[in-house]
């Protein structure tokens, strides 16, 4: 864990050196107190890339504020980033909480894993801080009637819903080759829940749930997992899963051939980087996921930054950038940190994360109403948005050639 704090004490300090040297007095101007933020993500383990790229949305979301005058409805105050490593430990989320608070900390982003934000969104309770959930889709997060939690980005049950919509389109469009499937995910929170949904609304649809099958993370054999699937037969694979071991899978199933399609949900390592670097395995993967408006002109910009700095686009970048930037407004309109101020602000919020392909900004206990997840395809090496047609840029190949 990281603490990065600047005192008005060594503030003074500083410009009191800087002055030292002058003949005439001069009258230094009070600055306003800082405010602290905690950041609180998985930067080492099994999940210590996607972490990381939320830590960094974050921090360039800071930047990008304290540049542009702080918050000027509090005299220009700055924002102050408290960096705290969750690993994959529940009580350490907690725990970073308890911490940040005790040092003075306005209000908290995180976690990337949803079991890490249920323990930190709930620790945030306690002192009743603002909590600005920047990834994590499980609906629990904003289910729990805590006041203090917000999440401007979709929760499982809206992505899974838009899943089973753009899945339906496509079927049927093709002249419904997809009867049958068998669901693959992750055993905590997040995968547990994209799952149960997916068997419970499949049917629907028509599609017939062959087999359900969870697996730890991290794991680093998928042998069995893919002779059950082939054992199955099912004309299509539903994936929910983290980084390593939704690749891992994917070029299991290539390498032993299996038939199936395949089609993700929250699919976690289903990025540009899987696209160019592992087009043996990735080309013609549909997932359902978040992504960024390939549209908007202020993400060619962002996306430029990011080049740059040698960061990877990922929509992890994205989200902690908003849900600082989210934070910061709910301080300019409050003209606060105070949270008895802020948390009714956050209620009231219609803040628009432009470079992301939402509608508008509406909140309903804690959640985004309009916030939604984007139909994906790899394509000659490259990620689409295949659905909704509003952000759309291509068209989906429907279904994925067999091989």
């Amino acid at each position: 864990m990281t603490l990065r704090t600047t005192t008005r004490r060594s503030t003074l300090a500083a410009g009191a050196a800087a002055f030292a040297g002058l003949a005439m007095p001069a009258v230094l101007r009070a600055q306003p107190a800082g405010i602290k933020l905690g950041l609180i993500h998985p930067v080492t383990g099994p999940l210590a890339f996607s972490g990381n790229q939320c830590r960094i949305g974050g921090q360039m979301a800071i930047k990008d504020v304290n540049e542009a005058g702080g918050i000027k409805a509090m005299g220009g105050a700055k924002l102050e980033a408290l960096l705290g490593d969750a690993q994959l430990k529940p009580e350490l989320a907690a725990s970073l909480v308890d911490q940040f608070a005790e040092a003075g900390a306005a209000g908290f982003t995180g976690c990337y894993a949803s079991s890490l934000g249920l323990a930190a969104t709930q620790a945030a309770a306690k002192y009743e801080l603002p909590f600005s959930i920047d990834s994590g889709v499980a609906d629990s997060l904003t289910s729990r009637g805590l006041a203090n939690t917000f999440r401007l980005f979709p929760s499982a049950s809206v992505c899974v819903n838009g899943a089973v919509d753009e899945l339906e389109g496509l079927n049927k469009q093709a002249g419904g080759p997809v009867k049958t499937a068998v669901l693959v995910h992750e055993n905590s929170e997040f995968g547990t829940t994209t799952a149960n949904t997916l068997k419970e609304k499949l049917p629907g649809i028509g599609i017939k749930v062959l087999d359900v099958m969870a697996h730890a993370t991290p794991t680093r054999d998928f042998t069995n997992v893919v002779l059950r699937i082939k054992e199955q037969k099912p004309d299509l694979v539903i994936i929910s899963d983290y980084l390593n071991e939704y690749v891992l899978l994917i070029r299991t199933m290539v390498q032993q051939r299996v038939p199936s399609g395949i089609f993700s949900v929250f699919g976690g390592g289903f990025s540009l980087k899987f696209a160019k670097e592992q087009n043996e395995i990735s080309e013609g993967v549909l997932d359902f996921n978040n992504w960024w408006n390939t549209k908007a002109p202020e993400t060619a910009a962002f996306r430029k930054r990011l080049d740059a700095a040698g960061v990877a686009t990922t929509y992890e970048v994205f989200f902690g950038y908003y849900a600082v930037k989210l934070l910061a407004d709910a301080f300019e309109r409050a003209g606060s940190a105070d949270k008895k101020k802020v948390i009714p602000a956050l209620a009231a919020s219609t803040f628009y994360p432009d470079m992301l392909p939402y509608n508008p900004t509406k909140f309903a206990n804690g959640q985004n109403e309009g916030a939604q997840g984007v139909g994906l395809q790899v394509q000659h090496a490259d990620v689409k948005v295949v659905w909704p047609e509003k952000f759309a840029d291509a068209k989906a190949v429907f279904p994925r050639a067999k091989g």
